[in-house]
């Protein structure tokens, strides 16, 4: 791999993926500007960025980025495309443990279930880790239960 890629990121006009990447050889910082054709704000991103990720001409700088990290700029540009805010897209990827799921569009709920896949490997533990123990147990303090009204009406005998 000659090209070591720092940081990536979105240009809005024209669309485009600005890239920064380091030459292993010579240690140089480049700037390079890729631009993102025949994407509307109706294609679909992943498809678009495996393309980019396979096209001759970039595969050699993009081989450092993750196919997730190319598909999340993808998303940024679609959304700046169908007129959302860049603080909206950027919250999309977040995980939101009060966000009722089940009113997501199949897309997007794929995309928040990857999300949970890589947390849990993420904070997975197993046998070879160091810090593994096999019976672990956890107490849980106590709390106080709460009297409901149907508490009070029930009969004595149950």
């Amino acid at each position: 791999m000659r090209f070591a890629a720092k940081r990536c990121g979105v240009q809005f006009s024209p669309p485009s993926i600005v890239l920064i990447y380091e030459h292993t050889e010579t240690k140089k910082v480049r700037k390079r500007i890729i631009p993102v054709r025949n994407f509307s704000k109706y294609s679909d991103y992943s498809m678009a960025a495996e393309r980019l990720k396979n096209n001759p001409r970039h595969r050699d700088y993009l081989e450092g980025v993750s196919q997730s990290q190319l598909e999340k700029l993808h998303i940024i540009l679609r959304d700046h495309m169908q007129g959302f805010s860049l603080e909206h897209s950027l919250s999309s990827f977040c995980l939101d443990p009060d966000e009722d799921l089940n009113k997501l569009d199949d897309e997007d709920l794929a995309r928040k279930k990857g999300q949970m896949d890589e947390l849990f490997e993420k904070n997975r533990r197993r046998k070879d880790d160091p810090d593994f123990v096999y019976d672990f147990e956890v107490d849980f303090t106590k709390t106080t239960l709460e009297k409901c009204s149907w508490d009070d009406e029930s009969d004595d005998g149950f």
